[in-house]
């Protein structure tokens, strides 16, 4: 057969298998017996080998993986992968409405979707194919699963038609369906291999496998929700995912447009009570708002988006007994109490611990020794208590009373009036906490340095350890004293901590562990102050302005560099070399904009919201995401949505468009 025709052949062939895909998984619609599909398939498979110049990433003979065992690659998100505010009453539903109305003089409509019960995955295209797959991660960056994703019928490997934006991200959920999953457990107890408690836990181990070829063999699937780019269609979410589904992908039939939030409580009902009889498991409702125009005048707090939020449904409860009570020190000193109980099974795990949260908590409830309590796993996660069966107590049961000593270095406890939890404030003396300081250090969104839990604990007995900065002091011939080291291991401890001198500012002081100020807020701290010892001098009233910063968080700051050990802790990881100062790629920085607060909203002809981003931080100035009395300037593109314009005029903000700001840049 000529070239031309082979071409010809395979095109032909690769058009073939991904309509009846298509067909078959997100239509639910086959057209072809599954030996007539695997015929197609191997006529591919073998003009594919014998032609390997044709070869395509594209090509459905991808989804059949490989047996090549790989390590994760790391991809930082364009739009970050932001969790959801949880809601679990119509009251809280309420008061989020309220929220909307008060920042939008408009009408507006919602967009109910099912909350999947998966694992999350965003998936991006350019041109038509699927480049990347990549988990949620920190929010910030994920690891690229995309051999392992290409495997899964359901997702697109190449676009059907011509009219999607040139690169675009889609976000959705993937997970198992309750007869793939039964079948698939089946199958693992007839090979004599343990049973996966639930789908989701069944799916984000898939996932996670290294190995491509053993996971097109499990019945993954997925459901595409949410849209990105910068060239989308539309400005409706609802629509934007309509034309998805002319693409290719599987979108939920199950989305509804609501335009009063009564029609919200209508639809949450009816799956609440509805959800047992869907293939696949769902936790909630996501609730958001249709346009997109008015999602961007919402904007976004440190953590989650205000146009959306999760109605959780109620979580499943069991009864059992109490055994005993034992108090965890964290690596801030705060106390936790923990029940230690009879173990049951719930949401498909066994559970023998749950949290006590508090004091408060354990005089709410009221919850004695030998009780026997309701146990439910909050956001079907982290098992807690959350009330006492009466009927079954004892008659000499007697009140808990919470510690009054440290249970590890035996320091009077302390709880201030604003606080709900006791503290044990000898952070430099109290192990936990010393150890706990040490393995935030260390964990992957921090310095992502490969140092487990017990091999701390065992430098930590040998006195190799007392602070984050003796790491960087460590040598290989001691590591190769101590029990659990091999040369090898040794060697590689060693290399992980020099390689980590190259983690980014922002990642170094989210490590530092200061209280309050997790990964999002170190971020904005990093590109509002661009050193440590910038941050360290600026004051209290210079803090709570920056976005997002407020005075719980600015107190800590200020108490944290006021400390003398802390102070004298940075200077030694900054004789290692540790980055203490914000990194760019240009050359050409100035303090042109120094002390100017932007806003950045609508479409813009020259550059993108992140390059008009990237130039105001990088010339002294500060992006923020909503506007208040504050702002210096609102930088106005086309489509910008009205709420932002009028507040700016009613606060009288000056509004700039895009060459106006281009000229002060000059």
């Amino acid at each position: 057969m000529k070239k031309e025709n082979v071409k010809s052949r395979i095109e032909k062939l690769r058009n073939q298998l991904e309509l009846h895909n298509h067909k078959y998984y997100v239509l639910s619609e086959p057209s072809i017996s599954d030996f007539e599909y695997d015929v197609l398939m191997n006529d591919l498979i073998f003009l594919e080998k014998s032609n390997p110049e044709f070869l395509s990433l594209s090509s459905p003979t991808q989804r059949v993986g490989n047996y090549i065992n790989k390590e994760f690659a790391q991809i930082e998100h364009k739009y970050p992968m932001l969790s959801l505010g949880n809601t679990y009453s119509q009251q809280e539903l309420l008061d989020f409405d309220n929220r909307i109305k008060k920042n939008i003089d408009i009408d507006y409509e919602y967009v109910c979707e099912l909350k999947f019960d998966g694992v999350a995955i965003g998936l991006n295209y350019e041109n038509g194919n699927l480049k990347h797959a990549v988990t949620r991660g920190d929010g910030n960056r994920g690891d690229d699963v995309t051999d392992n994703v290409k495997t899964i019928r359901s997702i697109p490997l190449k676009l059907h038609g011509e009219d999607f934006p040139e690169k675009f991200e889609i976000r959705g959920e993937i997970f198992i369906s309750h007869e793939g999953f039964e079948k698939f457990n089946a199958e693992r107890i007839k090979l004599g291999k343990s049973s996966f408690a639930n789908p989701r836990n069944a799916a984000s181990g898939t996932l996670k496998m290294q190995n491509s070829a053993l996971v097109a063999k499990r019945p993954l699937d997925c459901f595409l929700y949410h849209l990105m780019s910068e060239n989308l269609p539309g400005d409706s979410h609802f629509e934007n995912l309509r034309k998805a589904k002319e693409w290719g992908f599987k979108i939920p039939e199950y989305n509804k447009k609501c335009k009063k939030i009564e029609e919200v409580f209508e639809f949450v009902n009816f799956w609440n009570s509805e959800r047992k009889n869907l293939p696949f498991d769902i936790d909630g409702i996501v609730i958001k708002i249709d346009s997109l125009l008015q999602q961007e005048d919402l904007g976004f707090t440190a953590k989650s988006p205000r146009w959306a939020i999760s109605y959780k449904f109620k979580a499943e409860q069991q009864l059992t007994k109490l055994l005993s009570v034992s108090f965890q020190v964290g690596r801030t000193g705060s106390i936790t109490p923990v029940a230690n109980l009879e173990p049951i099974q719930l949401a498909g795990t066994t559970v023998k611990r749950a949290s006590l949260h508090n004091a408060d908590q354990i005089e709410l409830l009221d919850i004695r020794l030998n009780d026997y309590v309701f146990v439910e796993k909050g956001g079907e996660i982290i098992p807690k208590i959350v009330g006492v069966d009466q009927t079954k107590r004892i008659e000499q049961s007697s009140q808990l009373e919470f510690i009054k000593m440290c249970p590890e270095c035996n320091t009077e406890l302390v709880r201030k009036e604003d606080e709900a939890n006791h503290f044990c404030l000898n952070e430099n003396g109290c192990p936990p906490q010393i150890k706990g300081k040490i393995e935030h250090f260390v964990s992957r969104k921090a310095m992502n340095i490969g140092l487990a839990e017990a091999t701390i604990d065992l430098l930590f007995k040998n006195s190799l350890l007392k602070n984050v900065a003796d790491l960087y002091e460590l040598k290989f011939e001691q590591l190769l004293l101590l029990d659990r080291f091999a040369e090898k291991s040794a060697q590689k401890l060693i290399d992980s901590i020099h390689d980590s001198i190259k983690v980014e500012y922002h990642r170094v002081l989210y490590a530092l562990g200061i209280r309050f100020v997790g990964e999002t807020i170190a971020k904005i701290l990093a590109s509002s102050t661009k050193s440590i010892d910038e941050l360290a001098n600026t004051n209290f009233e210079e803090l709570i302005e920056i976005e997002e910063i407020g005075d719980k968080i600015a107190e800590s700051l200020q108490k944290y560099f006021a400390d003398e050990k802390n102070v004298q802790l940075i200077e030694r990881l900054k004789k290692f070399g540790l980055q203490m100062s914000a990194k760019t790629n240009r050359a050409n920085i100035t303090d042109i904009l120094k002390g100017l607060t932007f806003v950045i909203s609508g479409k813009f002809q020259k550059h993108s919201r992140d390059d008009l981003k990237l130039m105001i931080s990088e010339n002294g100035g500060k992006n923020i995401s909503s506007i208040s009395k504050n702002t210096s300037y609102l930088l106005a593109g086309e489509k910008i949505g009205p709420s932002k314009m009028t507040k700016a005029e009613k606060l009288s903000i000056k509004i700039i468009n895009e060459d106006e700001f281009l000229e002060m840049l000059n």
